[in-house]
């Protein structure tokens, strides 16, 4: 009987509820009609003790009420509220109405008087009528977001988990309320003395007992109300959850929810940066600027994950001139109308000179004529091929692109007079199993040989490894792989990597370009390494799944070791030698590590540029190995790279040999 009614019930309101406009406010006005009636007779048997409603003085106090309460809610736009969202707004506005109402009800019945109705009614009448309007509304509100939501949803409900109880939670809450998707379960809290209470009828509990909560409550869903935190918490937070297979999102701007219009939609799945991202140390302002403000800057690869955000953060600094060089047309446009938007923003679109410039760096005059051009005093040279399959499949185009665009634009920098170049580097480059990381090792020399030259450029370099969600990276294959439903493609199960977010990345290189005093390799700090493995896994969990193994046949995706790719290695490392030396920043390091003279290294690098332009990639594999001896190539590199050698009959640099560069 019970379940055969509140069906009907669900039936009506969600009728009404898609009522045009209109016919919902009439319904209102009817409804407020039978309040007033209902008001003036609660009044009346309050003040008499009588129920006759038949009399002459309760008609008066209907008409007169009627009278100005309609012109007040016409005044007031009480009708135009939408009775789904009262709050607390909706309910001072009734109070303002009714009080307004009162003015006139004391002025007719308890000072002038009335005949056959008692005094206190006056006052009596607004109070009573403005208790009834404010349940109403919250009887309506919750009508239509329990009933209507059963009503119009076809999918089934899932359980939720609000962590945090404080402010940005009950907000959350709040909103929750208008989504039939969601049913709220309990509150999680990591104030211990919240454990046990209630917030709106929502049970809170303590952090500790995540695990036993979401098995207990059966919860689907997380939703992280902890915006505030520090990034070390908020990691820890998530860690803890990275293992229960729940699905966790996040908190959108306080901005959004404070205009009240959250729901589940704008709510974002916890990103992985949040689990491997840590603290930044706090940028010195003065190392920022040191390089960059008022100054003429040249970004070389400014449309490439790293070069868009040094130029993103480099524009905030205010340099006279920002050069943006790319050789990718797309790229080159994304990222200048990307700072270019944003400058106007912060209405500065005519502060600084944006110059795009579509030049590739490994051709020698389009550089130097870029270079000749702009003067810059700052040079932060980024461009680089740095997928290790594509540029192990293509080794003329890389080794070209890494060693010579380097050279030429280094080279270009020096003759005309540049203050400070940064090379970009990368870990690949210790010790590397790769063309892409022998290159960069390869780039790293040049520029050290050319530091020893003296001069008035101050050339450096900054290492560091991975950055998260830059081209090529793990994370947004693997997030492409779980929203396809699987197999994640894992090369090993042994493979580690450091991880840092682009920005941090970014904001250290800026602040080690300011430290060089010429020739240094700086080291970032990139914390802890992880294993790829717990990073896939972790990644599955936080999305609400499961992995498919053989403890657990039946989970959602399943983890694919395929084979190291060629040069790929299981370890990546940031230092050749031992014992770097501390800085004055605590995230950055330099390296102590040995280089040849310009005077051995120029015609090295003639001869490679004389293999590299007549097509020869076993040669050119040949002459990088004698440039980086530490560099172990895989058996069929070195097979090539032998094969180079005997066909150029040289097994060591002959110095005296000269090809123009």
């Amino acid at each position: 009987m019970l379940r055969t009614l509140e069906a009907g019930l669900v039936r009506l309101v969600g009728w009404l509820a898609h009522r045009p406009r209109a016919e919902r406010q009439w319904v209102a006005v009817l409804m407020d009609v039978v309040l007033l009636i209902a008001a003036v007779w609660f009044a009346w048997l309050l003040r008499t003790g009588e129920w006759n409603f038949a009399g002459h003085g309760p008609i008066v106090l209907v008409l007169v009420a009627m009278l100005f309460w309609f012109p007040l809610v016409l005044w007031r736009r009480t009708y135009a509220s939408l009775l789904r969202f009262a709050g607390g707004r909706t309910m001072a506005g009734l109070a303002i109405t009714c009080a307004l109402l009162a003015i006139p009800t004391v002025v007719i019945f308890t000072i002038m008087g009335v005949q056959g109705v008692p005094r206190t009614m006056g006052l009596l009448l607004p109070i009573i009528f403005l208790s009834l309007l404010c349940v109403s509304r919250l009887a309506i509100r919750f009508v239509l977001t329990e009933f209507v939501a059963l009503a119009n949803s076809s999918e089934e409900r899932r359980n939720v988990c609000i962590y945090g109880a404080g402010w940005a939670g009950k907000q959350l809450a709040l909103a929750l309320r208008h989504e039939p998707r969601a049913r709220l379960v309990a509150f999680l809290s990591d104030d211990a003395r919240l454990d046990g209470q209630l917030i709106d009828g929502i049970p809170v509990y303590d952090s500790g007992t995540i695990e036993a909560l979401v098995g207990g409550l059966h919860v689907d869903e997380i939703l992280l109300a902890i915006p505030e935190l520090s990034r070390n918490r908020r990691r820890q937070i998530i860690e803890t959850m990275a293992n229960l297979s729940v699905h966790v999102r996040t908190l959108p701007s306080f901005g959004e929810i404070i205009d009240g219009s959250v729901t589940l939609n704008d709510l974002r799945d916890v990103e992985v940066e949040e689990l491997l991202g840590r603290d930044q140390v706090p940028p010195r302002q003065e190392l920022l600027e040191a390089t960059i403000t008022d100054k003429v800057v040249m970004v070389t690869g400014a449309g490439g994950s790293i070069g868009s955000e040094l130029a993103i953060q480099i524009a905030a600094l205010r340099p006279r001139r920002l050069i943006l060089v790319e050789m990718s047309e797309f790229g080159l446009y994304t990222i200048e109308q990307q700072i270019g938007w944003q400058l106007q923003l912060r209405g500065e679109a005519g502060a600084i000179e944006l110059v795009p410039e579509l030049a590739n760096v490994a051709d020698r005059d389009a550089i130097g004529r870029v270079m000749a051009m702009h003067h810059p005093d700052t040079v932060f040279h980024a461009a680089a091929y740095k997928h290790v399959p594509l540029v192990e499949a293509n080794p003329i185009a890389g080794i070209a692109n890494n060693v010579l665009g380097t050279l030429h634009t280094a080279l270009a920098a020096k003759a005309e007079g540049v203050t400070s170049f940064v090379l970009i580097s990368t870990d690949k480059a210790v010790r590397p199993t790769n063309i892409m990381g022998a290159s960069k090792r390869v780039c790293e020399l040049v520029l050290q040989a050319i530091a020893d030259e003296g001069g008035q450029t101050c050339f450096s370099m900054v290492r560091f490894g991975n950055v998260l969600g830059s081209s090529g990276s793990v994370v947004p294959l693997f997030k492409q792989q779980i929203a396809q439903g699987g197999p994640i493609t894992l090369t090993h199960r042994e493979v580690t990597r450091y991880f840092m977010t682009i920005p941090e990345a970014a904001t250290l290189v800026i602040q080690a370009a300011a430290m060089a005093r010429g020739g240094e390799v700086f080291v970032l700090d990139m914390g802890k390494s992880v294993r790829i493995i717990d990073l896939a896994r972790s990644m599955v969990h936080l999305t609400g799944l499961t992995v498919r193994d053989e403890a657990n046949p039946e989970g959602d995706i399943e983890i694919v070791e395929v084979g190291l790719r060629p040069g790929e290695k299981l370890y990546e490392e940031l230092l050749i030698g031992n014992s770097p030396r501390q800085t004055d920043h605590p995230r950055i390091l330099q390296a102590h590590e040995h280089f040849r003279p310009w005077a051995e290294t120029e015609p090295q690098l003639a001869i490679l540029a004389d293999r590299l332009r007549r097509g020869d990639a076993a040669g050119a594999l040949a002459h990088v190995r004698l440039m980086v001896p530490e560099y172990v190539a895989t058996d069929q590199e070195s097979a090539d790279a032998d094969a180079g050698d005997d066909a150029a009959g040289l097994t060591e640099p002959a110095p005296n040999r000269r090809v123009a560069l």
